[in-house]
């Protein structure tokens, strides 16, 4: 069969089984009238039109390292416009996502390249610095979700310590550390599963690339502790600095 041609199916098997899964994303939304089902198509038309950019861009930068960390920063600024997003865009909140989004993957990353555990090629950056910081974006909205939800059940409780003289952080103090904890349940369930209920995709990738078992597991294990870290520490700056942005529902605001 000719090369081209095989590459052509491959494709179109791709694009069939696409369809199929958001079809099946879709309709199960519909079946159960989740609110916007149409948005995990969308996520799925994105991340088509994202990734195939990125297998573009990535021939060219993928041999320097200035390059590929060019591409995190703008990977940290989409991921920040993201969760900005979904905070509904409070200039206060927005500032301190930023701050708790970026911190995260810096700490791991200079504590990964910095003791050179994973040698630092752009190969390696791309790989630790992409999947890092998609994983403190994600624990970001989590810890503002869960620390707003739990701020507008419990004012009554919030106002009483605020009633008795405690300052706005030790008034919600609790509920901020609920929020990072709760937040932090499937990253931990993922990293204590690894290996008997989860496949890691850094691992396969790794093994797919043409390392030895033992050395993607050895990568696959540096990865997993930096998400646990960088998550610890974006939740941990947001759930420190909650009294300074405004909840979502009630009815004062939580300034110092």
């Amino acid at each position: 069969m000719d090369l081209g041609a095989l590459d052509l199916a491959s494709w179109l098997r791709t694009g069939v089984a696409l369809v199929l899964l958001a079809a099946i994303a879709y309709v199960g939304q519909r079946m159960f009238r989740v609110e916007a089902p149409r948005e995990a198509v969308v996520a799925i038309l994105r991340a088509i039109v994202q990734l195939a950019l990125l297998s573009i861009v990535l021939t060219g930068i993928i041999q320097d390292v200035r390059w590929v960390a060019l591409g995190l920063v703008g990977m940290l600024v989409a991921a920040i416009v993201t969760a900005a997003r979904r905070s509904g865009g409070r200039a206060a909140e927005v500032l301190l996502l930023a701050t708790a989004i970026t911190a995260g993957p810096l700490v791991v990353m200079l504590v990964v390249f910095g003791t050179a555990a994973i040698e630092l090629t752009p190969q390696y950056l791309l790989a630790v610095g992409g999947i890092v910081i998609g994983n403190a974006m994600t624990m970001g909205i989590l810890v503002q979700r869960v620390l707003h939800a739990s701020i507008r059940d419990h004012w009554s409780e919030v106002e009483g310590w605020l009633a008795l003289g405690a300052t706005p952080r030790r008034s919600i103090a609790p509920l901020a550390r609920e929020a990072v904890r709760t937040a932090l349940l499937p990253i931990i369930d993922t990293t204590r599963t690894t290996g008997i209920v989860v496949l890691p995709g850094a691992f396969v990738g790794a093994v797919f690339a043409g390392l030895s078992p033992i050395e993607a597991g050895r990568f696959q294990l540096i990865v997993l502790a930096g998400i646990v870290a960088a998550g610890v520490v974006t939740g941990s700056i947001l759930a420190f600095t909650a009294h300074r942005t405004p909840a979502q529902a009630p009815p004062r605001t939580l300034v110092e």
